[in-house]
């Protein structure tokens, strides 16, 4: 099989926002507790966060973190995590059918954040709670007022602001999951509302509106206009949240995932931009897909988890090699829409449907959608190029015309990075590269392997794990691979 890939370095997608590489932490399973913090652990620091689950999350070169939640934060107290922790109440956690120990909150997570060498995107609680706790929230944080809540920020040893800067307004509100679910009107009013007050509070802070909770929902469209007609002048962007998963295992239909992902964000740009021209506003709304992955492994082991525990192991996939394709595919979706994708959120981080994986009290281990994330982090900043392939495809029972090749170049001062998959079950594909010429291939790096289903674990942390591949002048690309080929200007 042959592909010629054509770039051109003046014709640019946009700039590739840092950001489009967060991440998110929740108060969920072994997320915090078990996660980032375990104080009884060998490797853990003077506040108790794990230093080796550190070292990897600074390898990923993560720049925002959103936080607390997800689904727990529409019925979180965010005072119930400042302050003496002798005195934090443990609370019934109803999203997640646990129990909050609220031992970890906003006062010790900014610290984690800053020694991972990332800031914070906050979520604030629209299910329960509303305007009012969010601005006192926005106040605690930022200002440096002598009035209750700054003050407050002080008392509890915390002279600084943490100028956390990006905040949502609320979490999935469209789903009847939701704890404090609201009708579209409901929630643009109490968004609206809530967005106007934060602003109040310290003006330049970032909003982003929630958008519909995937784009299967019956509400999605409708949901997103009535929210931007009620709060487009107020907010700054809108969420995108999806999931991935390959339960009837129909590995070359799965690979075709990052297709819908494409049309969601095209759908949802395209509702933005109808809103847009309706208020007849100079403003472009971005959009933030601040909950994207893989998850479908775990969903029958959780059924059976008993409730009302400390950390319970949900949502613990165990990510194999097909996911981590999948993984890349998705990553260069997001890449091709960066002109518009400002943020996004690989949801989770740690032992949640994460890219790293821990033993409570014992070892850790990278899964195989950390590779692709990582050379991407790495390796995929400055601009992405409209980048052209010419390749054959193939057809599934749900998608037509799918690209045998998933790929993106990204131009970063002298450097290009290549990232490329090859959806092909058994055919090699020998790339024919236009557009290259004054530039030197340096290295081409591989994730490759014969058992789809192969997966890493703490006993064998290297079962999947990249290659570096010979230069060669003629370059392939191997069946059902991951690929990242780099070129710097000779």
């Amino acid at each position: 099989m042959k592909a010629k890939i054509t770039i051109n370095t003046s014709d640019i997608i946009g700039d590739i926002d840092p950001r489009i590489y967060g991440s998110f932490i929740e108060h969920l399973g072994r997320a915090v507790y078990g996660g980032i913090y375990e104080p009884s652990h060998e490797s853990a620091d003077d506040m108790g966060f794990r230093k080796d689950v550190m070292e990897l999350v600074k390898s990923l070169n993560v720049p925002v973190v959103r936080y607390p939640g997800g689904n727990f934060v529409s019925g979180y107290n965010w005072e119930d995590g400042i302050g003496d922790r002798s005195k934090r109440p443990r609370k019934l956690e109803l999203a997640w059918n646990s129990i909050e120990t609220n031992e970890i909150g906003i006062d010790e997570f900014q610290e984690w954040a800053k020694r991972a060498g990332a800031e914070i995107i906050m979520a604030v609680n629209l299910g329960t709670r509303g305007a009012d706790e969010a601005r006192n929230l926005v106040e605690y944080c930022n200002l440096e007022t002598d009035t209750y809540y700054a003050e407050l920020r002080r008392k509890n040893g915390f002279e600084k602001p943490f100028g956390i800067k990006l905040w949502c307004l609320g979490n999935e509100m469209d789903g009847d999951w939701q704890i404090g679910h609201k009708t579209p009107q409901e929630y643009a009013r109490l968004a609206c509302e809530t967005a106007k007050l934060m602003k109040m509070t310290d003006p330049t802070i970032k909003l982003v509106a929630c958008g519909s909770s995937g784009p299967a929902m019956p509400t999605f469209g409708e949901w997103e206009r009535t929210v931007l007609r009620e709060c487009y002048d107020h907010v700054d962007f809108i969420s995108l949240h999806s999931y991935y998963g390959n339960p009837e295992n129909d590995t070359a239909d799965y690979l075709a995932s990052s297709m819908d992902m494409d049309k969601f964000i095209i759908d949802t740009a395209h509702i933005c931009d109808e809103i847009k021209a309706e208020k007849k506003s100079d403003k472009d709304i971005m959009l933030s897909f601040d909950e994207w992955n893989i998850w479908f492994h775990s969903n029958e082991q959780d059924k059976q988890i008993e409730h009302w525990q400390i950390a319970p192991p949900l949502l613990e996939d165990i990510f194999n090699f097909e996911d981590a394709l999948v993984a890349g595919c998705l990553l260069i979706t997001l890449l091709r829409h960066c002109d518009r994708v400002k943020i996004a959120c690989l949801a989770q981080l740690v032992n949640v449907i994460a890219p790293i994986m821990t033993e409570t009290g014992g070892r850790l281990w990278k899964q195989t959608i950390y590779y692709p994330f990582l050379h991407c982090s790495v390796n995929g900043r400055g601009k992405a190029l409209n980048t052209v392939c010419e390749c054959g495809s193939y057809d599934t029972a749900k998608h037509c015309n799918v690209s045998y090749i998933e790929c993106i170049a990204t131009m970063n001062g002298s450097d290009i990075s290549l990232f490329a998959v090859n959806r092909s079950a058994d055919e090699s594909c020998e790339l024919e590269l236009s557009g290259f010429e004054g530039y030197e291939l340096v290295s081409h790096t591989v994730l490759a392997d014969d058992d789809m289903k192969r997966f890493n674990s703490a006993d064998d942390p290297d079962a999947v794990s990249p290659v570096q591949q010979e230069i060669r002048e003629k370059v392939s690309l191997a069946p059902r691979s991951w690929n990242m080929l780099k070129f710097t200007m000779k």
